[in-house]
């Protein structure tokens, strides 16, 4: 595990930039194949991240190694004060360095920069990393009377944080 450890002292988080869409397409493409089917929703934020998350009032972050887009997340604006973290990935030969976790605590400081009282999310629970890392950072699962409908046919985990 030395190696990881260099991977991640080497890496930056960095906010999206044009020409980041390629990347931030193929990363979580990446994931959502491997263990589901891409859905019209991903489609739609894949196809034109600018327009579904960005020109919204979302953010997205990126994590880069050595010149190589390695991992990502997303802000997707839901109202004044509430975003959804969205569309994390980090390729799978940089999984277990850190990277998720340092990509996370960056989402929830812009987040809390941006007036944000509360953070959604969604996933899976075949997802078990994930879902582990999001309840050590604090997120906590919603209980089934509040959950919500969702655009997503693999979501079956909903999940929030509040930062107040």
């Amino acid at each position: 595990m030395a190696s990881s450890g260099m991977q991640e002292r080497v890496c930056a988080i960095r906010e999206f930039r044009p020409g980041d869409e390629e990347a931030f397409r193929r990363l979580n493409e990446e994931w959502i194949v491997r263990y589901f089917v891409i859905e019209p929703k991903d489609r739609e934020a894949l196809a034109d991240p600018r327009k579904s998350i960005l020109d919204k009032g979302g953010r997205i972050l990126l994590a880069e190694c050595a010149g190589e887009t390695v991992g990502c997340c997303a802000l997707v604006k839901l109202g004044p004060a509430e975003f959804e973290l969205a569309k994390m990935a980090v390729t799978q030969a940089f999984q277990g360095s850190g990277i998720g976790r340092r990509l996370l605590a960056e989402a929830i400081v812009l987040a809390r920069s941006l007036g944000t009282t509360r953070l959604f999310l969604e996933t899976n629970k075949r997802m078990a990393a994930a879902l582990r890392l999001y309840e050590s950072m604090g997120f906590r699962h919603i209980p089934e009377e509040r959950v919500t409908p969702s655009p997503y046919a693999r979501s079956d985990v909903q999940m929030e944080l509040d930062l107040v």
